[in-house]
């Protein structure tokens, strides 16, 4: 399986978009450098002020170009960076990955695939009624699915820019599917 980055994004403030880059700097076990997610201990604003010294599993987040296609079909425009994402990828099925599964970026990074993203009610004021469009409920199961992308950790850092290859080398079996971190 291979893919493509698209975009990379970073902010050095907490808001709910990012900047689109030419290029991002991944630090091993902290996330992107100049980022304010990027630490070894959680740094989701909320999720810091009752479990600041959990592991931050959510260092840099991942999301596929073609989900803003899905959404610009339903109305919505949306660009890279604009929901948070640090690497925005493309002819990559970054929801149907396994955790653990280890993505090479470029000529030296390597991401650890730790979770799906939890959308958050703040999307809903960057575009009314995102929210619903970014997760599913299978009317069988009850169960939802989360389409705004997935969590990751830094295992090498590296240089990372539009149009690096993507790798993907799945963990071991049994895979586990995502869940939300």
């Amino acid at each position: 399986m291979a893919g493509q980055v698209a975009a990379v994004s970073r902010n050095e403030t907490y808001s709910f978009s990012k900047p689109s880059r030419d290029s991002i700097t991944l630090l091993t076990g902290l996330g992107v450098e100049g980022d304010v997610h990027a630490g070894e201990t959680i740094r989701h604003q909320f999720r810091m002020t009752y479990e600041p010294d959990l592991p931050n599993l959510r260092q840099v987040h991942l999301m596929h170009e073609e989900l803003f296609d899905e959404l610009a079909l339903k109305g919505f425009e949306v660009s890279a960076g604009q929901l948070g994402e640090n690497i925005t990828t493309r002819h990559l099925d970054l929801l149907g990955l396994p955790t653990g599964a280890l993505l090479h970026l470029g000529e030296q990074a390597v991401l650890e695939v730790t979770g799906l993203r939890n959308p958050c009610a703040k999307i809903n004021y960057f575009r009314k009624g995102l929210l619903g469009e970014v997760f599913e409920l299978d009317p069988v199961s009850g169960e939802f699915t989360f389409k705004s992308g997935v969590m990751a950790v830094v295992r090498h850092g590296g240089t990372v820019r539009p149009d690096d290859p993507i790798q993907v080398e799945l963990p071991p079996l049994p895979h586990h599917p995502l869940e939300r971190v």
